[in-house]
């Protein structure tokens, strides 16, 4: 839909649309075509005078943000001489993209606090427009027009900071960012991507992580400065748990391997409850290297899932593809194997005894 005049922001410049309604009917998306503002409904509207209603909430904070962005590319290239190369707005974090090859602890401290002292000082931005003879003797910090413009030049100031070439949505002074939080940085095409929150954002970001240092405290009895090494502790005893664990799977999958190997007959089978089938492979090659004339039939319920494993040792006659093929087909399971070995997955193991029955008649 196109409408003669509109409250929505097309996407564009780094900044998502506006969403809202139409006569009542939701706008999921508004882009700039060919000189038009469409806005993509989700449901027809009838032809005639339209009620825009705008996503205020969502309308504000992309105002915090680029506002914010604005701020900080200014303070970046004044404080540091790093040039803003890109901007993305987000859904939850917001980044640009700067010409440092890399920004240090202390010096991305230095420019957070500084973008903070201009938030404090509470400096006017307006907009406005000026003819493209009028831009050429104005002190615009810009990477350039879009390719193709034509007619007049729209322009943002930040009082006494900044001046700039910018389509986007913006707030009525730097107060109303209300704060700045610099979260981190990582390298991308030979400079720096830094990523901030701003305004309301950082104070939903602050609640949650409150929520999750309450969670944490709880399960970990260490108050917030101990969280870290409470952790720490907690996974240097999960290590040390899976360590022991596999030793004694490695010991438990020798001592079977033993027992297996000495029962008599040219197939030999086992059924576990639980074990992955890691462990089923670690028996069978236990079981065929103290005896290579044996066949082995392992199957295992695996998080309600059934496992088998069917080889054979170098002395064995068994014809394990075209016997691994047949037990698959009795379990209604998915394998595959070549040579000495065939593995698979089933539903469930509830044909097992078929399936033994077929192998016991195929090994003669």
């Amino acid at each position: 839909m196109v409408l003669e005049d509109t409250v929505f922001y097309p996407e564009g410049g780094g900044q998502p649309c506006d969403l809202g309604t139409v006569n009542g009917v939701a706008v999921v998306d508004v882009q700039k075509r060919d000189g038009e503002i469409r806005h993509y409904l989700a449901a027809p509207v009838v032809e005639g005078p339209a009620s825009l209603k705008l996503d205020w909430a969502r309308r504000f904070d992309h105002m915090q943000q680029h506002t914010g962005q604005h701020l900080l590319t200014a303070v970046a290239q004044d404080q540091f001489q790093w040039e803003t190369t890109a901007f993305h707005l987000g859904a939850s974090v917001c980044d640009i993209e700067l010409s440092a090859h890399a920004i240090s602890p202390r010096d991305m401290a230095q420019l957070e606090e500084a973008v903070a002292s201009e938030i404090r000082a509470h400096r006017e931005v307006s907009a406005r427009r000026v003819s493209p003879e009028a831009y050429t003797l104005e002190a615009v910090r810009s990477r350039g027009l879009p390719e193709g413009h034509t007619g007049d030049i729209r322009l943002v100031q930040i009082a006494g900071v900044d001046l700039n070439t910018c389509g986007g949505t913006h707030l009525r002074h730097t107060g109303e960012i209300e704060t700045l939080k610099l979260l981190g940085t990582e390298s991308i095409r030979g400079g720096t991507r830094l990523f901030y929150v701003a305004g309301g954002r950082l104070r939903s970001r602050l609640g949650t992580h409150e929520q999750r240092n309450a969670a944490l405290r709880a399960l970990l009895g260490a108050p917030d400065e101990d969280l870290a090494a409470a952790l720490q502790i907690k996974l240097d005893q999960l290590l040390a748990l899976d360590r022991r664990s596999r030793k004694l799977e490695e010991e438990l999958a020798e001592f079977q391997a033993t027992a297996l190997a000495a029962r008599p007959g040219a197939l030999v089978e086992v059924h576990h409850d639980g074990r992955d089938m890691a462990f089923l492979q670690k028996l069978a090659r236990g079981t065929l290297v103290l005896d290579p004339a044996k066949a082995v039939f392992l199957t295992s319920d695996a998080g309600g899932q059934g496992l088998f494993l069917l080889s054979a040792g170098e002395a064995s006659t068994l014809d394990v593809p075209t016997a691994g093929k047949a037990v698959a087909a009795l379990l209604g399971a998915k394998g595959g194997g070549s040579g000495r070995s065939f593995q698979g997955k089933a539903p469930s193991l509830a044909t097992r005894d078929q399936a033994l029955a077929a192998l016991r008649v195929m090994g003669q």
